[in-house]
């Protein structure tokens, strides 16, 4: 498949006049061919219509073609083959291993929502009998959650695939019952033309609404916000900087018909190292915290940029042996140009902060955009009297925070914002200190892990890729994991409607077999 600087509006692949862009290659500093054609106002606005006029036939259709369509645009991916890796590998600078296994993740998340979508149970299925004789009398009620309506998804930066044209907010979005248009990432616009043209096939193969997938290529300010606020679409996936999610959340808001936003945008992920686990194994966990730091150059939403701990000689043995697995580290490539140049501004900015030391750091060396890796140390109250130290650095750096005692951890706990994931490190000997920290990092976090490291995020049922603002926008859902579909769907109740208009979900025969909850009892699959 060769790459032309094409987009797709619905089954059309057009090129757009709004001007011209390259992909940019991290590691040479050079661009790329070929050029693409930026969207104009007009192609956002056709994508958008064809987006709503493919809506009803689209969530309509049986569940078991909406399901084969998911599994036929994993199955279009990976006949792309190496040329998808490859040309990812050149636009971010990613290891061709990386990318192999990104690439699996984007196909077993589309085979799983397959899944959930047969499995039907995102209906969720509720039925009140009527009960005419109670006083007073009760209607005949019926409930099911229906799709949104149209989509706009953002790509993101740091996952060309997993994260962007045909990622998770694409195939939660789509297995609900919703057209989606997706804006691509600047960072991997080849790849993204690779990925969208493997999901146009799909929707021809499958026989789906024209409409029901488009991508468009273009300037955030223009077409991004203009989608974000075309009527069309009701709800917007994004991935990126806490700017960039809050902007499109203006937007969303100052439509005349405000929609939601779920923007997953700033992190740092603090993990908690208790005494008992210092002491057992302190080296071991430097090692450890260090390969996870510089995992992807830090370019994880997950990337470890906290460690708490008690002063004292085993938190000194911890920095010391972090310090010494941070020297070993090469400097890896980051993703764009202006990435690289935020890491290194942002890293210039820590070192001025008063009572914040520079403990350890990684090889200069390297082409390209190349990042040196940084380690940092304060003691708590520097911590918390300094609210540039909440800020996120994307990318290779940490800062390790020295507690006087238990209180003051708690202190720091309490004064965290919002994270995906908080981590603790814990022996038995740690039970009580764990204990009443949980509580505080439950309200903090999407997602709490206990002796391991945030990188790695498991497309699963209960994985839950959240949390409290400004780890997204909207604390109640997910971005990752089979219950994201649930921020694409609304419930609808049927009063007393005829038992020939119902939906299949809710008729007494149960044609789908679904698993209901019937005058408030379970009813499994028959």
């Amino acid at each position: 498949m060769t790459i032309q600087g094409e987009m797709i509006i619905g089954r059309r692949v057009v090129r757009g006049s709004a001007g011209t862009t390259r992909a940019f290659n991290p590691a040479t500093r050079a661009q790329m061919e070929p050029e693409f054609g930026l969207a104009t106002e007009d192609d956002v606005a056709a994508a958008c219509n064809l987006a709503e006029q493919a809506f009803d036939t689209y969530r309509n259709l049986p569940l078991e073609l909406r399901a084969r369509f998911l599994e036929t645009i994993a199955d279009r991916i990976m006949d792309i083959g190496p040329a998808l890796i490859e040309r990812a590998s050149a636009e971010s600078g990613l290891p061709t291993a990386r990318l192999e296994g990104e690439r699996g993740r984007t196909c077993n998340q589309l085979r799983l929502f397959a899944k959930v979508v047969r499995d039907g149970n995102f209906l969720d299925a509720t039925l009140d009998s009527a009960l005419p004789q109670r006083t007073p009398p009760r209607s005949d009620l019926r409930m099911r959650k229906i799709p949104l309506g149209p989509v706009a998804v953002f790509g993101a930066s740091n996952f060309p695939l997993a994260f962007s044209v045909a990622g998770g907010d694409t195939a939660s979005a789509l297995a609900a019952g919703c057209p989606v248009v997706v804006k691509a990432h600047s960072a991997h616009l080849g790849t993204s033309e690779l990925v969208g043209k493997a999901v146009r096939q799909a929707a021809e193969d499958c026989g789906m609404p024209d409409g029901v997938f488009s991508m468009l290529i273009g300037e955030g300010r223009v077409a991004g916000q203009a989608l974000a606020a075309h009527p069309a679409i009701k709800a917007v996936g994004f991935t990126g900087s806490r700017q960039g999610g809050l902007a499109l959340v203006r937007t969303a808001n100052a439509r005349k018909e405000p929609i939601p936003v779920y923007a997953e945008m700033s992190s740092i992920n603090p993990v908690f190292m208790l005494p008992g686990a210092l002491a057992a194994g302190g080296a071991k966990l430097a090692g450890a915290f260090v390969d996870s730091l510089t995992m992807g150059v830090g370019q994880f939403c997950t990337n470890p940029g906290l460690v708490i701990a008690l002063a004292g000689a085993d938190l000194d043995a911890f920095r010391a042996s972090a310090a010494a697995a941070l020297a070993a580290k090469g400097a890896g490539t980051m993703l764009t140009a202006g990435i690289h140049q935020a890491y290194v501004d942002a890293v210039g900015r820590r070192s001025g902060i008063e009572g914040v030391q520079l403990v350890g750091q990684g090889s200069a060396e390297g082409t390209g955009c190349a990042a040196q890796a940084a380690l940092y140390a304060c003691d708590a109250a520097t911590y918390i009297a300094s609210p540039a130290l909440d800020e996120e650095i994307f990318g290779p750096a940490s800062l390790v925070i020295a507690c006087r005692d238990e209180a003051e951890m708690l202190a720091v706990a309490r004064h965290l914002e919002g994270q995906l994931t908080a981590t603790v490190h814990a022996t038995a000997a740690d039970r009580e200190l764990a204990g009443n920290l949980l509580p505080t990092l439950e309200r903090k976090a999407g997602r709490v892990l206990f002796n391991g490291f945030p990188t790695g995020v498991e497309v699963s049922h209960a994985m839950v890729h959240g949390g409290p603002f400004p780890a997204t926008s909207d604390s109640r859902s997910t971005s990752v994991g089979a219950t994201a579909i649930e921020r694409f769907l609304r419930p609808v109740c049927y009063q007393d409607v005829p038992p020939e208009l119902l939906p299949e979900s809710l008729r007494d025969d149960n044609p789908l077999g679904l698993a209901r909850m019937v005058d408030g009892t379970l009813q499994l699959a028959k």
